[in-house]
């Protein structure tokens, strides 16, 4: 029986995609779940084109809602260039059975991620990519890699994926028959 497929941002697994050219490598991901789960490296600042290294971003309250822009300057939107870079995407990413996102990344984050108005930061959100999935493949087990650091939380996240891959394969093989 194949592994679960589970994507992870990719400065988790150790590929220096970062804004600052580095990485944020875990061994509890790249090692202990390797043995659980087929591992897809991801990350969707460098996949919509974003450089390495390049100015960091911040999601930020404007008039036009919560958009992701350059910490240095504040009208240098990336939101469409990364949004638009996510949907072709979509076909690989909907044969993975889960997820786990970097904490706190404005792209990947799942909550609790800083949302600025003015110097400082007023409220938080979701990544414009955790927004993404949520979205096109609701159900979809996903985690932040801190949250993986508790056991309990580790152990559910498992169970969750291997759940999830079960019914997508009942409802392949319902389709098929």
């Amino acid at each position: 029986m194949s592994k679960p497929i589970v994507g992870v941002s990719s400065c988790l697994l150790g590929h220096a995609v970062r804004y600052d050219g580095d990485h944020k490598y875990d061994s509890k991901i790249a090692d202990s779940l390797a043995q659980a789960f087929e591992l897809q490296a991801f990350c969707p600042e460098v996949n919509s084109g974003m450089s390495i290294p390049r100015p960091p971003i911040q999601l930020r309250q404007t008039e036009r809602g919560i958009r992701c822009v350059r910490v240095d300057y504040h009208n240098i939107d990336v939101t469409d260039q990364l949004q638009q870079s996510f949907l072709p995407e979509l076909q690989w990413m909907s044969g993975l059975h889960g997820f786990i996102l970097k904490a706190n990344s404005p792209s990947c984050g799942i909550e609790r991620v800083k949302v600025f108005d003015g110097d400082e930061y007023q409220r938080t959100g979701t990544g414009l990519f955790a927004q993404f999935i949520r979205q096109c493949l609701p159900g979809l087990p996903l985690v932040k890699e801190s949250q993986l650091e508790d056991r309990a939380l580790r152990e559910q996240f498992i169970q969750d994926v291997q759940r999830y891959k079960s019914v997508a394969s009942f409802a392949v093989e319902t389709n098929s028959s």
